[in-house]
């Protein structure tokens, strides 16, 4: 199990590579050049050549990204241009806030697509199963942010109501206050993640409940819990995991769109606000942090297939 956790673990290696190339490259395309923005702000300066040697942003881009890395290797995410604190300070402020909306939808996801996954195979063609497949395709169909908007706009229209929207509560200063103000946005990202877990869970639990082993287990006697959940469930979670794992990146990148919409203080308003400004360093540190989350959240996925299936330890 060891080996096969650090098989997986050095491809970590060239997909952080490949990333930190990608996010350096592509965030300088966007057009719009920094210097330019800062010589507005008279407290910056006036001249550009001048301004533009300070940030180190008049040498080749190749030397650029060798001293990023370089930073990158002794620990140092970089320096915001604009403020000159250090990145790895406002994400460790910012990040508890992007994963606990991340986890909160998951929950979400999983508490309903799971369910009614399996009530959908355990009925297939029955009028539970169809409105399963419908909502599936439902949660397929609608945008997080489009959900997001009516929650915050039909209300307030309608009812004269909307969510708390820039009036962060701390979870030190009142934890149940705190959660409140996550669970609108964790709704709406985990019910339109919900509806690819939901399809994989029908899919996967109506395969597995036709395998010989579960009708002799039927034939047994045992208890419907017993068999849908210990023999039946258990075989079809690998690719059920598999699909959770590949939806990280869209918890993440949704957690960002959620927070700008809801106003949470996470990373998402600190990478939108970073990319207005063409904040390089920010911008490369937050894409890299992410990047590592998302590829360590698929490294557990693989490690948890040998919790899952006896064989894969055996193979390894």
């Amino acid at each position: 199990m060891i080996r096969y956790a650090l098989k997986r673990l050095l491809l970590v290696v060239p997909t952080l590579v490949l990333v930190s190339l990608f996010v350096f490259g592509i965030i300088r395309a966007i057009p719009g050049d920094v210097v330019d923005m800062m010589l507005e702000q008279f407290q910056y300066g006036k001249d550009a050549a001048e301004l533009r040697a300070k940030l180190g942003l008049d040498r080749p881009l190749l030397e650029q990204y060798l001293v990023w890395v370089k930073r990158l290797l002794a620990g140092d995410l970089g320096q915001s241009l604009w403020t000159n604190r250090p990145a790895a300070q406002d994400i460790a402020a910012r990040f508890p806030v992007t994963v606990t909306l991340s986890l909160l939808s998951i929950l979400i996801s999983l508490l309903v697509a799971l369910p009614v996954g399996i009530l959908a195979a355990l009925r297939q063609d029955t009028a539970g199963d169809y409105t399963a497949r419908s909502f599936a395709i439902g949660a397929l169909s609608i945008p997080n942010f489009w959900l997001a908007t009516l929650i915050v706009v039909l209300p307030s229209f309608y009812f004269n109501w909307a969510p708390p929207i820039g009036n962060f509560v701390a979870l030190g200063q009142d934890p149940l206050g705190s959660l409140a103000q996550f669970v609108l946005p964790a709704i709406c990202l985990g019910i339109t993640q919900a509806g690819v877990i939901l399809r994989m869970t029908r899919g996967m639990m109506l395969e597995v409940l036709r395998q010989d082993y579960v009708r002799t287990a039927w034939a047994k006697g045992l208890g419907s819990r017993v068999v849908v959940l210990r023999h039946a469930l258990r075989n079809a979670m690998i690719p059920i995991v598999t699909v959770i794992g590949g939806q990280m990146p869209f918890y993440v990148g949704g957690s960002i769109v959620m927070e700008h919409i809801f106003g949470l203080p996470g990373l998402g308003s600190f990478v939108l606000e970073a990319i207005s400004r063409r904040d390089y360093p920010v911008i490369q540190a937050v894409n890299l942090f992410v990047a590592l989350l998302v590829i360590l959240s698929n490294l557990l996925v693989d490690v948890s297939y040998g919790a899952l299936d006896p064989r894969v330890r055996q193979h390894e």
